[in-house]
């Protein structure tokens, strides 16, 4: 499998998963929620999509985790929600750099 592909396919399941965290929360309008939603499913997508792109000379874990973290800083700045959004940011991140190094070698 190539990075891209690899990427594409980690991007939607990991951007999935955060939508389906993020479903049962409330919202003030059902717009600002789709708004949320939208804007997460892409913020984790390309998070997914950049982790078995990018090569930084690095083990492809701590790549994770620093695009993981790089990513969601400025949401969870913005939101004023740190610990969840910098939580699964970086676990996500550290996961698929495992599966990438598993994966891609």
């Amino acid at each position: 499998m190539s990075a891209i592909r690899l990427g594409i396919v980690m991007g939607l399941v990991f951007g999935i998963l955060d939508v389906a965290i993020m479903i049962p929360l409330k919202f003030d309008t059902p717009r600002k929620k789709w708004e949320a939603l939208i804007g997460a499913f892409i913020e984790r997508f390309m998070l997914g999509f950049l982790i078995p792109v990018v090569d930084l000379g690095i083990h492809p874990a701590l790549t994770g985790l620093l695009i993981g973290l790089g990513l969601s800083i400025p949401t969870a700045v913005i939101t004023r929600t740190y610990a969840p959004i910098i939580g699964i940011g970086v676990a996500g991140g550290v996961i698929m750099g495992f599966v990438t190094k598993f994966l891609l070698g």
